[in-house]
């Protein structure tokens, strides 16, 4: 399938970031993403082919960074910044890798964030950079 057809994104092989500007506290891989999820395995490969998480290779496994994933639930803003980034042009290192991106004016990066009352802003710097 194609990434033009809007909803899909299915990839074959899932980018590997091994530079990030700041590393995430820790890394989830996907049984253990699904466990705090309290969801099938195959739930959470649909949420990665569906944009509403982000999962790249990481010493050769699949792995989410943990800041994403709060409590039971995938951040709130998450999926829709990801779409955001992804409307941009940004493919999903890209878009990991702006996630983690230090920014002062955020008080760290837009991932940490995402799980705060400065979320809003997060996304509105997403869709800005389609512009």
């Amino acid at each position: 399938m194609s990434d033009s057809h809007p909803g899909t994104r299915l990839r074959e092989t899932p980018p590997t970031v091994e530079d990030l500007p700041e590393e995430p506290s820790s890394w989830l891989d996907l049984p253990d993403v699904a466990q705090r999820l309290d969801v099938p395995i195959t739930k959470v490969h649909q949420m990665i082919r569906d944009g509403a998480l982000i999962a790249v290779r990481r010493g050769g496994v699949l792995r989410i960074p943990a800041e994403l994933v709060a409590g039971h639930n995938v951040l709130k803003h998450l999926p829709g910044v990801l779409t955001l980034l992804h409307d941009a042009g940004y493919n999903d290192a890209e878009a990991l890798r702006w996630l983690y991106t230090p920014d002062s004016s955020l008080q760290g990066t837009p991932a940490v964030a995402l799980s705060g009352d400065r979320a809003r802003e997060v996304k509105r710097r997403a869709q800005a950079l389609g512009f």
